[in-house]
């Protein structure tokens, strides 16, 4: 007899028909760590306006809060690719390798505004995202079809 508990057509969030997720690869769980990472540091950067705005030390309100809100969006973005690739999905593959292949030339941009340690940090990691989304398989039933 079979545990109900581990017999995926049992699961109540799968609907009719619907294929069980498949489990998070070493490649799915890298690729979320680093858009987990990337996430974090922006949000610090959303704080660091946020604190800057209360205390004054702004010369310009408006752009230090558009530019607060606009890095929230992004922040939210990278955790939400972050909870897809821990969940083992799919859809964030194309948005991961899209954001991280525009984070080179900021990479090379730092670098050559003598900011190095931090264009090397940025690079590495918008390297290895890149390798870790390209590695994650794809779900069994998502394969394309040969024909």
């Amino acid at each position: 007899m079979t545990d109900p508990s581990t017999d995926p057509s049992t699961d109540p969030h799968l609907g009719p028909g619907a294929q069980p997720r498949s489990r998070p690869t070493p490649a799915h769980r890298i690729a979320g760590a680093l858009s987990l990472l990337e996430g974090l540091v922006l949000l610090g950067f959303v704080v660091f306006y946020v604190v800057e705005m209360v205390s004054g030390a702004t010369d310009d309100l408006t752009r230090a809060s558009v530019s607060a809100v606009l890095i929230l969006v992004f922040a939210v973005a990278l955790l939400a690719l972050a909870r897809g690739w821990f969940r083992a999905d799919d859809w964030p593959k194309t948005p991961t390798v899209l954001w991280n292949a525009l984070l080179l030339p900021v990479a090379w941009s730092l670098r050559e505004g003598d900011r190095g340690q931090i264009a090397l940090a940025v690079g590495a990691v918008a390297l290895a995202s890149i390798v870790a989304a390209v590695a994650a398989p794809r779900a069994p039933g998502d394969a394309p079809d040969p024909s």
